[in-house]
C-alpha cells in the first residue's frame, strides 16, 4: 500500500472519462475528449484489447479508434453488443461488433463499395427531400477503412436525456441487469427509464432538486436507486417514491447536510444466490482546509437498512465501481488516488496513493470470467482505471497466500502432542 508507481497500462491522445470492460468479448472499452471546443484534442471511442502476460501483468493494443465528431463521451454503459453513451445532453446508442480479420477485410471491401456507388450517385445528383446525400445517415463507414482492426461501430439512435435548459448535460446511465431497461440521468433532476432496445419512454419523474450523480437498479428491476446533489439517496418502486436512505441515523456524531451521497451501486453476495446488497459512498459537502473523512456504507439490499459503514480517508471520491461477484468494492479520488476494499468487512486491501496525476473519472473490475479466455491470470481479482490525465490503468491483487485447512489441523496436532508429551516430562505421572 501507498505511494508508488503503477504503470500505464494505455495512454490516449485526449481526457478519459469512462471505462466499461464487455463481458462477452472482453473487449476494453474507453471514451472522452475535448468536446466542442477547437482546441485539436479529439473526441472518440477506443477499443482496447487486453493480454495476460505472464501471471499477473497485462498489456493492452488500440484496435479501433471510434470519431465521435464534436462530442466527448462522459459516461457510458455496455450491453449485448450495445453502447449507451452520455454524449451532451443526449444518450447515443452505437452497436460494436467484433470480428475475425477475414470479416474484417469483407466488411471493408462492402464498406469501399458502398462509398463507391454513394460517389456515384452524388454524381448523378440524388439527394433525398431534406436536400442531403442519399448516402447520409447510413452509418460511419470510417472505422471498416482498417482491414485489420476487426471492430466495427454502427450508430443505432439518439435520444434526448436530459433537458435542462441552461446547459443539459446526461451525468449517468446504466442498463438494468436483464437489459431490458435503460436509466439515464442528468442536470435537470429528472430521472427517464427507456425500454430497451425500442427506446420507448417508460418512464420520466422528477426525482431531485438538481443534478443527478448516480442511478442502478437491482436485480429482477424491483428497485431503482438513485442519488442528487440535494444530500438525499432515493429507492424508487417504479416512479414512486419507496423510501430514502438514512445513512446518518448510525452515525450520530455527524451534523445533518455536512455529507451528501455521491455514488451508490448494487453488489452481489457471495455464496448467498438471492442475497444483493447496495453500496453507497458519502463525502463532504463543503472542503475544509482540514478535510473529514469521506465514508463507505454497506446496505442490506432488500430492507434497505444500513449494515456497515467505514471511513474511507480524506481524499474525496470522484468514483465507485463493484466486481461482478460483489466481493471487491473500488474507489477513486479526485486527486487521483486508486483503492480496493474488500465488501464484507469494508476494509482497505488494495491502494496507491495518486496513481494518477489528476481526478479518476471510473473505473472497471475485469469480468471473473471470460469464456475460452483466462483474464485473471494468479491475481485475485484486477480493475481499471481511467482520470483526466489520459491514463488508462490496471490494479492487480495477487492472490493472497493460504494454507491447507489439512495443513493447519495437522500443525495444531502436532502442537497439541507436543504439549502433552512436555507435561509428562515435566509432571511424570500426569496421564
Amino acid at each position: 500500500m501507498g505511494k508508488r508507481k503503477v504503470p500505464d497500462l494505455y495512454r490516449a491522445p485526449f481526457p478519459l472519462y469512462s471505462i466499461k470492460v464487455d463481458a462477452t468479448t472482453g473487449l476494453v472499452i474507453t471514451a472522452g475528449g475535448g468536446g466542442a471546443s477547437k482546441t485539436g484534442i479529439k473526441n472518440a471511442l477506443h477499443f482496447l484489447e487486453l493480454r495476460l502476460v505472464g501471471e499477473q501483468q497485462y498489456s493492452a493494443s488500440l484496435l479501433h479508434s471510434h470519431d465521435t465528431d464534436t462530442r466527448a463521451t462522459m459516461n457510458m454503459a455496455v450491453g449485448n453488443g450495445v453502447i449507451a453513451a452520455g454524449q451532451d445532453g443526449t444518450c447515443c446508442l452505437m452497436r460494436f461488433k467484433h470480428c475475425s480479420q477475414k470479416e474484417g477485410r469483407d466488411a471493408a471491401k462492402d464498406a469501399g463499395n458502398r462509398v463507391q456507388q454513394g460517389n456515384a450517385r452524388r454524381r448523378a445528383g440524388k439527394r433525398d427531400k431534406d436536400g442531403q446525400d442519399e448516402s447520409a445517415g447510413s452509418g460511419d463507414m470510417s472505422d471498416m477503412k482498417d482491414e485489420s482492426a476487426c471492430i466495427s461501430v454502427t450508430g443505432l439512435a439518439e435520444v434526448q436525456s436530459d433537458l435542462n435548459p441552461q446547459d443539459p448535460l446526461q451525468k449517468v446511465v446504466r442498463f438494468s441487469p436483464d437489459l431490458s431497461l435503460l436509466l439515464t440521468g442528468g442536470t435537470d433532476g429528472h430521472i427517464r427509464v427507456w425500454e430497451f432496445p425500442s427506446l420507448k419512454k417508460k418512464f420520466d419523474f422528477k426525482a431531485h432538486e438538481g443534478e443527478i450523480e448516480d442511478l442502478d437498479m437491482s436485480l429482477g428491476n424491483k428497485h431503482l436507486v438513485s442519488v442528487g446533489r440535494d444530500f438525499s439517496c432515493s429507492v424508487w418502486s417504479g416512479s414512486q417514491l419507496a423510501m430514502g436512505l438514512k445513512w446518518l441515523e448510525t452515525m450520530p456524531q455527524i451534523a445533518e447536510k455536512t455529507y451528501r451521497y455521491m455514488a451508490c451501486r448494487f453488489g452481489k453476495v457471495e455464496d448467498q444466490q438471492d442475497a444483493l446488497r447496495l453500496y453507497t459512498v458519502q463525502i463532504p459537502h463543503k472542503r475544509d482546509r482540514k478535510p473529514p473523512p469521506c465514508y463507505l456504507t454497506k446496505w442490506n439490499g432488500k430492507s434497505f437498512l444500513p449494515m456497515l459503514t467505514a471511513s474511507c480517508g480524506t481524499e474525496v471520491i470522484s468514483s465507485l465501481a463493484v466486481s461482478d461477484s460483489g466481493t471487491f468494492i473500488g474507489l477513486g479520488t479526485v486527486t487521483g488516488s486508486v483503492a480496493i476494499y474488500i465488501a464484507f468487512s469494508l476494509q482497505k486491501l488494495y491502494y496507491v496513493q495518486e496513481s494518477h496525476g489528476i481526478v479518476v473519472t471510473d473505473m472497471a473490475f475485469l469480468p471473473d470470467c471470460l469464456k475460452d479466455k483466462d483474464i485473471k491470470g494468479n491475481n485475485e481479482t484486477a480493475m481499471l482505471s481511467v482520470a483526466v490525465d489520459s491514463r488508462c490503468q490496471v490494479h492487480a491483487v495477487p492472490n493472497r497466500r493460504s494454507f491447507s485447512i489439512w495443513l493447519v489441523l495437522f500443525l495444531c496436532g502436532l502442537v497439541v502432542m507436543g504439549v502433552v508429551l512436555l507435561l509428562q516430562y515435566l509432571f511424570p505421572g500426569f496421564i
